[in-house]
Parts: structure tokens; C-alpha cells; sequence
């Protein structure tokens, strides 16, 4: 019944306006080799990715509740978009929420919407997420993380489809198929205490499992290819992943999963020449942090056991920052923890020492001098 997964047979369950084009073909793919199918804005070539698609299309036909469990980065809300746009329910809204992002006293407003006057600032009446999304699809993401207290109200309107906004003495009526997400256990959430048990059963009609990156197979070296080709014709370039760049994705356990390959391949396509370096493991991802005047800064440090902040293997930037100026304080402050030694930095960023050279030359002449360290027995680099 479900066949071979093509783009052109999937794209026909969309409207126009949903269509969802699919990606350039990586450079060098022939027919004759493994390929990423594609399943609205879902892409896998592996059996559990075709397992997956499978399940999908016989659920974008129900309107019962769905559960996607999957670590971070996997893709849920995709699975979740996917499912609203198959559905018959595709012409209504699709109205996502993160249950964890809400602060507590804001989150029963943001669902069910509040009356003009019934607290202070509420100027003017607020429809909430079970009202916008009457006659489509509401997904509740990390559903774990919303606080009790507003899970039982949940279930009452998950039961009833009726519910009333803050402040208000009149019922309001909302046909909406439910959809939510977790990347917890859900019965280690239940024994801590984080999710109530009827709720539970009352989300979790239909579970839907989505496979991390790790356990896709050769889908991670195709999604790599996927991304860096999206990024090629975005930018007009005709960039390629490297063999080395290659066996490093394939050897990464992407604990990040989609979301972080895609990541990887942005931050090497910027970094590199025509052949993509890939580097998977020597830098900590961005974190957020603040600096002493209270603007919010980036963090990347060192995951190769250098000194901490305080050591010229830390840099500190201010988000927003342009991406130039990033990449040209990252190259600058690797060569300045490295001794200046252009060919370890190139290692450790994951790029070719002709891109090294070719970034230092765009910087200008004479941009990097060595001149002693005395405190660590580094070099520095100084402009």
C-alpha cells in the first residue's frame, strides 16, 4: 500500500502553499546508490526512518492523540508538522508550543487565553493556543515539563473539548487534534512526579517513536550531504565533504542528532574551502552566559582539556556579533592557544591549511604576529 517513497508522490498529499521542495541532490549521487526518501518534511533512507513513514501515513488519516517520543534534535516537531500537513485538517492552523519555555504563571493564558483586565497588563483579551488552533492541530512539546497543577486543567479539556479563558465565566468550545512530545521516559516521569499518569494515558494513545541520528545508519553521511548541497545552492558555491570529513561523521555519536549535524555541516561549509572539513568534537557548543555589563555573550571552549575562561583557549563573544567576525576571533584565538602553529589550528577547526592561509590573507597582512606568553608558555598572537 505505502510503496517506494518518492518526493514527487509525497508532495502531492500537500497544497501548494505547504508544498515542501525537496533538496538538491549531493554532488556526485548516481542513481544507482542509497538515497534519502523523502516523507513531507521528513528525509531517511533506513528501516527505521521507513518504518516511521510508514506509521505516519496511517496516522495523518486519524484524529486520536499522538505521543512522539525521541531524544532532543531528532526531529519532533517535524514528525508533528508532517502528521497536520498529510492530515485533513491541513487548511486549519498548526499551532506549536513548548510546554518548558512558558514561565509558570504565564502558560495557563498562553493555552487557553485571557479576558482584558483579569490581570495586571492584560490590556486587552488574549486568544490562546486551544482557541487559534479551533479546527486544526495543537503540539504540545516537552509536555513533561509543564507544571502539574495546569496538567490537570489539560486533561479536563482534552476530555471535554471545552475550556475557559483567565478570567472569564463563559465556555469556549475548540475542536483540535492534540499532538505532544517528550524527550523523557514517560513512566520515570510519571514516578517523579513531573507528568500525571491519566494524562499520560490520555496523550499517549498512539506512541510514535523517532530513532536518534546514531541509530540511522548510512542516513547521517546522506543528511550531511543533504545539508551541505542545501548550503551550496543557497550561497552558490560548490563545496564538497571531504573523505576525512566523511569517516568523522561516521564515527561521531551525534548525541545532538539532526539538529547537530546540521550545525557541524553550517559551522564547516563557513569554515572551509572547496573541500568541507568537518569537525565533530574539538569545540563545546554555544552556551549563553553573561557578561559583566549583562549583554548576553557565547561561550566556546575547548573540549580538549585547556585551561578554562581564563586561558586564550576561551573565547568570549557578544551575541550578535556578524558571522565573520566570529569565524575571524575563532581562527585568531586557536592560533593564539596553539602557539601560532597554522597547521595544528587547521587540525583542531577541522579545516584544510590552504583555507588557514586563505583566511589569514583576507584578514590583511601582517594581522597575526607572535609575541611571547610568559604566564602559560603559549605564544600570543596579537594584531
Amino acid at each position: 500500500m505505502f510503496g517506494e517513497l518518492q518526493s514527487v508522490a509525497n508532495l502531492a498529499k500537500y497544497p501548494p502553499n505547504n508544498a515542501v521542495a525537496a533538496p538538491p541532490r549531493a554532488p556526485g549521487k548516481t542513481s544507482g546508490e542509497k538515497r534519502l526518501e523523502h516523507f513531507g518534511l521528513l528525509y531517511g533512507a533506513c528501516h527505521p526512518m521507513r518504518e516511521l513513514f510508514r506509521g505516519l501515513d496511517r496516522l495523518s488519516r486519524s484524529t486520536a492523540p499522538v505521543m512522539i517520543l525521541g531524544e532532543s534534535g531528532s526531529g519532533k516537531e517535524l514528525v508533528a508538522t508532517t502528521l497536520h500537513h498529510l492530515s485533513a485538517r491541513k487548511e486549519r492552523p498548526f499551532i506549536a508550543v513548548n510546554c518548558g519555555a512558558i514561565p509558570e504563571n504565564l502558560i495557563e493564558s498562553e493555552l487557553f487565553g485571557h479576558e482584558r483586565g483579569s490581570f495586571t497588563g492584560a490590556a486587552r483579551t488574549h486568544r490562546g493556543c486551544f482557541e487559534r488552533a479551533d479546527g486544526g492541530t495543537l503540539f504540545l512539546d516537552e509536555v513533561t515539563e509543564m507544571p502539574v497543577e495546569m496538567q490537570v486543567r489539560l486533561l479536563r479539556v482534552l476530555e471535554t473539548g471545552r475550556f475557559t479563558r483567565v478570567g472569564g465565566d463563559q465556555e469556549i468550545g475548540a475542536d483540535v487534534r492534540v499532538l505532544a512530545a517528550s524527550n523523557r521516559d514517560l513512566r520515570q516521569a510519571v514516578a517523579s512526579g513531573q507528568l500525571r499518569e491519566d494524562l499520560m494515558y490520555r496523550l499517549c494513545v498512539i506512541p510514535v517513536n523517532v530513532p536518534p541520528l546514531r541509530d540511522r545508519g548510512d542516513d547521517v553521511v546522506l543528511l550531511a550531504e543533504m545539508f551541505l548541497a542545501e548550503l551550496n545552492e543557497e550561497h552558490g558555491e560548490q563545496k564538497t565533504l571531504s573523505a576525512e570529513g566523511r569517516r568523522r561523521i561516521v564515527e561521531h555519536t551525534w548525541p545532538g542528532n539532526v539538529r547537530e549535524l546540521k550545525n557541524v555541516i553550517h559551522r564547516a561549509f563557513v569554515l572551509s574551502d572547496d573541500e568541507v572539513q568537518v569537525d565533530t568534537g574539538t569545540f563545546s557548543t554555544l552556551v549563553q552566559d553573561r557578561g559583566e555589563d549583562g549583554a548576553a555573550v557565547g561561550t566556546i571552549g575547548s573540549a580538549s582539556g585547556a585551561p578554562a575562561m581564563s586561558d586564550p583557549s576561551v573565547l568570549r563573544i557578544t551575541v550578535g556579533m556578524s558571522l565573520d567576525d566570529v569565524e575571524k576571533a575563532l581562527i585568531t584565538a586557536t592560533l593564539q592557544a596553539v602557539g601560532g602553529s597554522k597547521t595544528e589550528a587547521a587540525r583542531l577547526l577541522g579545516i584544510s591549511l590552504k583555507t588557514m592561509y586563505n583566511r589569514l590573507h583576507a584578514y590583511g597582512d601582517g594581522y597575526i604576529r607572535r609575541k611571547p606568553m610568559p604566564s602559560n608558555g603559549y605564544d600570543a598572537l596579537a594584531a
